[in-house]
C-alpha cells in the first residue's frame, strides 16, 4: 500500500484497518503521514492511539512531542506507554521532567519500565539524576531497566 492510501485508511477506516494503518505507516518512516498521525492521536480507539504515538516515535516526530507529552496522562496503559517509548526514541529532551514525573506518579509498572529506558535513551544529567536511584528499586524490573539505562548514559557522557 502507498503512504497517500494508508493516510487514508488511517483517517476513515474501521477500527483494525485504522490500527494497522498507523501502525505501517510508521514502520515506513514518510515524513508524509506526520500530520496524519499526530490527528490519530486523538482517536477514540485505543490501539490507534497507541500505534501512532509509537509510530511519530519512528518518525522522530519533534512536532509531535507536546501532542505525545499529553498522552502521558491518557487512561490506556498501552497508549502510555507507546508516548513514553516515543520520547526515548527520539531523544526528546523536552520530556525529561514529564518522564521523571512518570516514575513516581503513573500506576503501570510497564509504563515506569518505559520511561527508565527513554531516560536512558534521553540521556543528560537530570535524567542520570533520575534514574540512579532506581538501580536499587525493590520491583526487580524497575531495577533491571535502570541498571542498563544507567550503563547507556555513562556511556554516552
Amino acid at each position: 500500500m502507498s503512504v497517500d492510501e494508508l493516510i487514508a485508511d488511517l483517517k476513515k477506516g474501521i477500527g483494525m484497518v485504522r490500527v494497522t494503518a498507523a501502525a505501517e505507516l510508521g514502520r515506513l518512516k514518510d515524513k508524509r503521514a506526520e500530520k496524519a498521525l499526530i490527528d490519530a492521536l486523538e482517536d477514540g480507539n485505543l490501539a490507534v492511539r497507541s500505534n501512532a504515538a509509537f509510530a511519530l516515535g519512528e518518525l522522530g516526530s519533534q512536532a509531535a512531542v507536546p501532542r505525545l507529552l499529553s498522552l502521558f496522562h491518557d487512561p490506556g496503559e498501552r497508549v502510555r506507554k507507546s508516548a513514553v517509548k516515543a520520547m526515548g526514541m527520539m531523544g526528546a529532551r523536552d520530556a525529561v521532567p514529564a518522564l521523571i514525573a512518570i516514575i513516581g506518579s503513573d500506576q503501570s509498572r510497564i509504563v515506569k519500565k518505559s520511561a527508565i529506558r527513554s531516560l536512558g535513551q534521553i540521556g543528560g544529567q537530570k535524567a542520570l539524576r533520575a534514574v540512579e536511584p532506581l538501580v536499587s528499586h525493590p520491583d526487580t524490573l524497575l531495577a533491571e531497566t535502570a541498571k542498563k539505562a544507567v550503563v547507556l548514559m555513562k556511556k554516552e557522557s
